[in-house]
């Protein structure tokens, strides 16, 4: 029931995002609505109800991020206009007309796209999808998504900006990854939440890989650097690196800026072709935990211990790539370090 409960969750933190509290609800339970409308359901002249059961599981994860979004905008565009809002009815008639308007509108487009024109949304969605998903799961579109978000976010903008392209790559790759192993396959899809995030050997310390970079603060010759490294390595242990991307700062500084970019590129890489040639094995599970501290959470989502050994690799190789960089940082917060005590 993943579809389902995909489109619940898309709509109903969706309102919460935007503002609309008093829809959470029910554009959730509209949401699941239209994905039962997208499946495409056959009544047949005894008015029996059927369904095929498989795309309610991981195939429709992508169809309820849809269903999802389209409830969304017609939820928010209700929000935005308010009607009734001045008008001297009761507060509970304004509110019944300024929820039945999105649900009516939802789940009648829905039935009319899908019963009248007899177009089948749920295969429409998947096709739509298609060209994002195939090229995400290349070599140059995984390593390019990483880049894009890690490049973004040493400008001070969250990675969570690229959801609405990460998500339904990942979501379909790890999908796809369940399926073949049910039917008794070999997964194929790396480019998944679970290999990027949850395995933790990308996203060492977070996006960016930053727990190498927060080590070697922890035993910096400046005061402030070591400072900021103590106080911030228990969540880079986590992989949780706001705090030291902000207070480091890498974010708007070139010295940190160019590693955290090459780690993006390499990381990504590492994985991929370790993944892919056998050295490791591709997630085909779906827990898509990035807080859990690695390697414990590489082991536990790959199923290989062998990911011990892939994380020591990265964790030099970051380490490598951090150190000259950090080298000269630390040289220039000495020298204002100081600067400041002669001043002073």
């Amino acid at each position: 029931m993943l579809g389902l409960l995909t489109a619940f969750m898309v709509a109903n933190q969706m309102m919460e995002k935007l503002g609309h509290t008093k829809y959470t609800i029910n554009a959730g339970l509209t949401a699941i609505s239209v994905f039962i409308m997208f499946i495409k359901p056959v009544i047949d002249a005894n008015g029996m109800f059927s369904v095929e059961f498989n795309r309610f599981g991981p195939t429709g994860i992508i169809v309820g991020i849809a269903a999802g979004y389209m409830v969304s905008i017609l939820f928010h565009l209700v929000g935005r206009l308010n009607p009734l809002d001045d008008s001297s009815l009761p507060d509970f008639v304004i509110g019944w007309v300024q929820n039945i308007i999105p649900i009516i509108t939802s789940i009648g487009l829905t039935v009319f796209l899908t019963f009248y024109l007899n177009i089948d949304l749920f295969a429409l969605v998947l096709l739509a999808f298609s060209p994002i998903q195939n090229f995400g799961q290349t070599l140059p579109g995984f390593v390019l998504l990483i880049f894009l978000m890690t490049f973004f976010y040493t400008l001070g903008i969250s990675h969570w900006l690229w959801n609405g392209v990460k998500t339904p790559i990942f979501m379909a790759g790890i999908a796809a990854n369940i399926a073949a192993v049910e039917a008794g396959l070999a997964p194929m899809n790396i480019a998944t939440n679970e290999a990027v995030f949850t395995a933790g050997l990308i996203t060492m310390g977070g996006m960016g890989a930053t727990l190498t970079l927060n080590l070697l603060m922890c035993f910096s010759k400046s005061k402030s650097l070591k400072t900021v490294g103590r106080l911030t390595i228990l969540p880079s242990i986590f992989n949780i690196n706001e705090p030291i991307m902000y207070s480091a700062p890498i974010v708007m500084n070139p010295l940190l800026m160019v590693p955290m970019w090459i780690n993006s590129i390499t990381g990504p890489l590492v994985v991929w072709f370790t993944m892919r040639s056998g050295l490791l094995n591709i997630p085909s599970k779906m827990i898509q935990v990035g807080q859990i501290p690695a390697p414990l959470s590489s082991v536990m989502i790959t199923e290989d211990l062998r990911a011990i050994l892939v994380y020591v690799v990265l964790f030099l190789i970051y380490l490598a790539t951090w150190y000259p960089f950090f080298k000269v940082y630390e040289k220039q917060r000495i020298a204002e370090e100081q600067s400041e005590a002669l001043n002073g």
